[in-house]
């Protein structure tokens, strides 16, 4: 085998090994589907793809997350009375669905490179009498400037019925394309939308929690994705145990950040980073 090297892309596929990229799931949606569900968020930054989840995984995410819903939020960005789970992948598997669902693998697989990586997993219980959220974009925290292409993605998925007075995500359509304009509260539009349904949005789109005016609390979880070569907002590495790792899908397993970005982006000590998975594997 040659060792010649002209270039780091020669070194694209040195640290695979016998752990190569495997197929996401979002190649068994149907191609024409998935086409206007890119085209609807090239167009207005989101997409509502409805009825994703089962009564039946509902009500299975519902009784796992209730006992966790023991915090509230401290500050005005986490809501006051608004309560999080974070680190939802170590907590229940009930969730794993809304991580890997493949209609939004689908799209991912479209928008960004292969191996893009889970940034975010959590639970957001939105209380009666919370204000809303103050308008953000969720890869606004990346300093590079506007208009550019996104650098990452989330979904909201409603647990509850999202309605216009609970605390349904309000977004700005189109502002995925401003450069540095600001939003203001009248441009606000909710996203209604049935249990088991959720919005797809880029990271470049602006968007917040609604104000809960409803008796109920309004449940809901949320996964951010971005690109493989970006530090994730949660440190999945430290904060998901290898059981854990070796429990979830492979889908998961590979946003998780157990890939290669290539030609070495991801690697822990030389070396592909499932290693860390096999048995006999050394303590880190």
């Amino acid at each position: 085998m040659s060792t010649e090297v002209s270039s780091l892309m020669d070194l694209g596929g040195d640290l695979a090994g016998t752990y190569r990229r495997t197929a996401s799931s979002g190649a068994t949606i149907d191609p024409a589907l998935s086409a206007a569900d890119l085209a609807a968020v090239q167009r207005d930054g989101y997409v509502i793809l409805p009825d994703l989840l089962t009564p039946q995984e509902l009500d299975e995410i519902r009784a796992a997350v209730a006992p966790l819903l023991d915090r509230r939020g401290r500050n005005d960005f986490e809501g006051h009375t608004t309560q999080r789970i974070y680190s939802v992948l170590n907590k229940t598997r009930a969730c794993d669905r809304i991580a890997d669902h493949p209609r939004v693998l689908a799209l991912l697989d479209r928008l960004f490179l292969p191996n893009y990586l889970l940034s975010m997993l959590q639970v957001i219980n939105i209380l009666p009498g919370e204000q809303a959220q103050m308008l953000h974009t969720d890869d606004g925290f990346y300093p590079l400037p506007r208009p550019r292409a996104a650098l990452g993605a989330a979904t909201i998925w409603a647990i509850d019925d999202f309605t216009a007075e609970n605390g349904a995500t309000d977004i700005i359509p189109g502002s995925h394309l401003w450069a540095h304009r600001l939003p203001e509260a009248a441009e606000r539009e909710p996203v209604v939308m049935k249990a088991g349904s959720c919005v797809f949005f880029l990271g470049t789109l602006w968007h917040g929690g609604g104000a809960n005016r409803s008796p109920k609390p309004r449940l809901a979880a949320t996964a951010q994705y971005c690109e493989p070569w970006l530090r994730p907002q949660e440190a999945f590495t430290l904060s998901i145990t290898r059981d854990t790792v070796r429990t979830v899908s492979e889908d998961i397993r590979r946003m998780l950040g157990y890939s290669i970005h290539p030609p070495f982006i991801g690697q822990v000590d030389g070396m592909h980073p499932k290693r860390l998975l096999e048995p006999d594997a050394p303590p880190l």
